[in-house]
């Protein structure tokens, strides 16, 4: 084969070796033609084997996550989140031997609808937190596309500054269509980062609607991030959602449109007079803040600050985690039990018929129901999960 690569040099590239393009032009796998069907033929070259990663065992895990090492907590984290039956055994080791170090933090959910600024906030807050000393957790939930499934992960590459900061560690995650926009392991993950060490946990939402109770369940301090000139109307509408928060931040109170925030906030005052506290011994008010100008910030957190003194003084603090963790319980039994139905090969044979049978109109859908549910055997289904765990 010639040496000369001009035939293999792009027109974009200079003839002459120039230092100032970083770019070069290798050669290719050498081929010959075959002569008769023309096909290319690639020289016989030994394969190269690359060594299988060694998997961590649940002791490396808990050491890791204990220690605060970020690698070795991500890797937990995705063990956490994965469906493979395999792997529910070694996560929940993981996450049992690290129970004791968890529950330290200061959990706060913040939610709102979208363009309320909720991922900046996030940055300029947990940069503060960051700067004062704390070490800051944030599980920043990313919708999930209805059609494709897929999920474009972007809050990290969003909070550029933050997610420099040695003492943050942020984690996105898909909301893959569950209610509130928070992904089914989300409580968990909370664990492992509490575990890790961190004083602060940051639960950033997809949006705003009436299933926001699965944030309310699984923190401390709920705030609910709000635009001005909403409309009455909307007001109206978000009021289910103004009766979960614990505070109503306005944000974008810069500039021109500063005047306006103070009106909001007013407004969001007076709303706050007619609906019940959140928590219980908490008044809910409205506060106003800048997360460009960082303004306001350090304000929201003496407010939550004096929201976990009073709150712990009281016995609501602890009441509301026990509570918490006894829904987490029943809707883990909700979901293991979902699981195993739909799992179960018996019900995966005779559903498409069944479905058929209730759009065609002969069978009605609680007939269906009824049908499926006898059939379904609940030793058979649990015999077939402890097997698939075991492989």
């Amino acid at each position: 084969m010639p040496e000369n690569n001009d035939d293999l040099r792009p027109s974009w590239v200079p003839e002459e070796k120039n230092p100032e393009f970083a770019c070069s032009v290798m050669r290719g796998i050498d081929t010959t033609a075959n002569s008769i069907t023309g096909a290319k033929e690639y020289p016989d070259a030994p394969l190269r084997k690359v060594p299988l990663r060694k998997k961590m065992t649940v002791e490396q895990y808990i050491d890791g996550v204990a220690k605060g090492d970020r690698v070795t907590l991500s890797k937990a984290i995705t063990l956490i989140e994965s469906n493979a039956p395999k792997d529910f055994d070694k996560a929940q080791r993981v996450l049992q031997g690290l129970l004791p170090k968890t529950g330290r933090a200061l959990r706060i959910g913040i939610t709102g609808v979208p363009g309320a600024g909720k991922s900046t906030f996030i940055e300029s807050f947990g940069q503060m937190l960051c700067h004062q000393g704390y070490k800051v957790a944030v599980l920043a939930v990313d919708p999930t596309s209805s059609i494709t499934g897929g999920s474009i992960l972007g809050d990290k590459t969003r909070m550029q500054n933050l997610s420099r900061e040695p003492n943050c560690f942020i984690r996105p995650s898909p909301s893959k269509g569950t209610l509130g926009g928070v992904a089914r392991k989300s409580r968990e993950t909370m664990l492992l980062c509490e575990a890790a060490g961190c004083d602060v946990i940051l639960v950033e939402t997809v949006g705003v609607g009436q299933s926001e109770t699965t944030v309310r369940s699984m923190v401390d301090f709920f705030m609910l991030v709000v635009l001005t000139g909403a409309g009455d109307d909307l007001q109206g509408i978000k009021k289910g959602i103004m009766e979960l928060a614990d505070a109503i931040v306005v944000n974008k109170a810069d500039g021109d449109n500063l005047e306006r925030a103070k009106v909001a906030q007013g407004e969001y005052e007076r709303m706050c007079e007619f609906i019940r506290p959140a928590t219980e011994g908490w008044k809910t008010h409205a506060y106003r803040c800048s997360a460009i100008k960082k303004t306001g910030l350090l304000e929201l957190w003496a407010v939550m600050r004096e929201f976990e003194k009073v709150t712990k003084k009281s016995g609501i603090f602890e009441n509301r985690r026990q509570r918490q963790i006894l829904d987490w319980v029943n809707s883990m039994i909700d979901e293991h039990l979902h699981n195993l139905f739909f799992e179960d090969p018996l019900i995966k044979s005779r559903l498409p018929s069944v479905k058929a049978a209730v759009l065609a109109g002969v069978v009605s859908p609680s007939q269906a129901v009824t049908e499926l549910i006898h059939s379904f055997d609940m030793d058979r289904a649990s015999i077939k999960h402890l097997e698939e765990t075991e492989k």
